[in-house]
């Protein structure tokens, strides 16, 4: 095991995938809807205030007068979703994790809620062809993406999409890069957010400076002898760089908010660019 440890704790080449996927293990889909549910910290979703201004800013910006057909992307258990089918408008939500959906669904029933749940990873899903007025993907989600999967989410959307349809994400501002990157950590515990069982956790990050982006790395070393290394790549952008990468889709106009209140959190506020595009006509092409 401590060959497998030191072998996995050095520095990756870049994309190198990790051995376990945090989405779709039972036990941490558990923890994950309770930091969903908890309005007191912006960890899996960002709190209660900061969810409705960002929807508060998308309706008033972008649906002042009209009712939607949006497709919200890493729905979670639904907190975007249904209020935005609150305010009338007619939502579809997708996300990976089973956990979620079946919470999501759970509560738009109990609400009386006509919201169209779907279980599976939107880069995989069908997204449709031209059904929606607005794509959402909220809460920094498209940071992780590598980039093949970015450019493959990028085209499915732009299909799913009307003329004139709108595509409004967020991601993590790249100034200061280098000093996101977190000092190296060991912790232990009897049960906890990364297994049921005893277990260590070794964290660490690297920053690979030729792609933006930097690797948040997590060992755990269960009781059991299974060590799985969980890998996320997370981007950071600029306004230049998205336009590079939107710039041989089908999205025309591109605008830029970074002046929504999300509150001080490193995932929120000043270190937080929205984009919003907007899909050209096909009648002008």
């Amino acid at each position: 095991m401590i060959s497998e440890i030191l072998k996995s704790s050095s520095q990756p080449a870049l994309y190198e995938a990790g051995n376990a996927f945090m989405w779709t293990d039972p036990h941490i889909a558990k923890q994950l809807l309770e930091v969903h549910l908890n309005p007191e910290i912006d960890l899996a979703s960002r709190k209660p205030e900061s969810i409705h201004a960002t929807i508060n800013w998308i309706l008033d910006e972008h649906a002042p007068d009209r009712k939607l057909k949006i497709l919200d992307l890493g729905c979670g258990p639904g907190l975007y979703s249904e209020i935005l089918a609150n305010a009338g408008h007619s939502v579809t939500g997708m996300d990976i994790s089973l956990n979620s959906i079946e919470y999501a669904k759970q509560s738009s029933i109990e609400q009386g809620l006509d919201i169209d749940y779907r279980h599976g990873s939107y880069l995989d899903l069908d997204l449709g062809t031209e059904e929606y007025d607005l794509v959402l993907l909220i809460y920094t989600d498209f940071g992780p993406l590598l980039p093949k999967e970015r450019l493959l989410l990028i085209e499915k959307v732009a299909k799913s999409l009307n003329d004139g349809g709108k595509f409004i994400f967020d991601v993590l501002r790249k100034n200061e890069i280098a000093s996101k990157v977190s000092p190296i950590n060991w912790g232990c515990a009897s049960s906890g957010f990364w297994s049921n069982e005893a277990h260590l956790t070794l964290s660490s990050s690297f920053h690979y400076p030729e792609a933006d982006v930097i690797l948040y790395q997590h060992i755990i070393c269960e009781e059991s002898g299974g060590v799985k290394t969980y890998r996320f790549w997370n981007h950071f952008y600029d306004e230049n760089s998205i336009q590079d990468i939107l710039s041989t889709s089908s999205f025309g106009d591109v605008e830029f908010e970074d002046d929504i209140v999300l509150g001080d959190d490193p995932f929120s506020g000043k270190n937080v660019l929205f984009t919003i595009a907007t899909k050209a006509s096909s009648k002008g092409l």
